[in-house]
């Protein structure tokens, strides 16, 4: 079955009030769905929570399998720990956010705050990433005031590049306005049914203060999933951009 973006509009992004999987994640006739490997990369635990949780939970939820790539453990996140010591807390805060969202943490190795952009690592992700396999792959929006999460997503292009853009590419927010810039949506995802789950996920993260996160006014997730929610007629949604050419498979 050819994928068309015009297919991923009408099925995932149109003002619904329930998820419906995209046209290509069926194979067949009647309800016979192809399972799918979903990718998301983010900068350090607690970013693809923040940025895709709800729509990482709903992709599981339908069968999918999920894998999230922490470019980082977020060694430079606790104030008054060193690096070994908050990245043991990171680690563990966000392999329980994963059971929660029902995917696989990777952690691929770069130090928190020190992110890296060269051929070495673009290797690096690339064979992360390809391990996977995967159909669609998450990440950063470039245009972000973070170092770590412009690695992220630099890196994850370069990867899709490399591999002859085999998967679709999509860039999330977080902290609109404050970290992500420039930030015009191509694609939404309802996500009313798992809003509570990617909370949950995203307050296993104690350390970094997850009320602030996700209610704070300077990075307030929770009302970012309103708005969103508001453009596409749904309570709660998040949006994405999209890059890449359509795929058949």
């Amino acid at each position: 079955m050819a994928y068309t973006r015009r297919n991923f509009a009408k099925n995932i992004v149109a003002a619904t009030t329930a998820f419906s999987l995209p046209a290509f994640a069926k194979a067949g006739t009647g309800n016979k769905m192809k399972k799918l490997k979903i990718v998301c990369v983010g900068g350090h635990p607690d970013d693809p929570e923040s940025g895709c949780g709800g729509t990482l939970a709903l992709l599981a939820a339908e069968g999918h399998d999920v894998t999230i790539i922490y470019l980082t453990s977020g060694e430079a996140g606790i104030h008054g720990k060193s690096f070994a010591e908050a990245a043991s807390i990171r680690t563990k805060e966000a392999i329980a956010a994963c059971k929660i969202l029902n995917a696989k943490p990777v952690f691929a190795g770069q130090v928190d705050s020190e992110g890296t952009v060269n051929n070495e690592w673009v290797k690096k992700i690339q064979a992360l990433i390809s391990n996977e396999d995967p159909q669609i792959v998450f990440t950063h929006w470039p245009l972000d005031s973070h170092k770590d999460h412009q690695s992220a997503s630099l890196l994850t292009i370069q990867s899709w590049v490399q591999t002859g853009k085999k998967f679709e590419l999509y860039f999330f927010e977080v902290c609109t306005g404050a970290q992500t810039m420039g930030f015009k949506p191509t694609d939404y995802v309802d996500i009313t049914t798992t809003k509570e789950q990617k909370k949950n996920a995203l307050f296993c993260h104690t350390s970094q203060n997850p009320p602030g996160i996700y209610a704070a006014s300077d990075c307030n997730h929770g009302m970012m999933e309103l708005f969103r929610g508001i453009e596409i007629n749904v309570p709660a949604a998040e949006a994405f951009v999209r890059m890449g050419t359509a795929l058949s498979w």
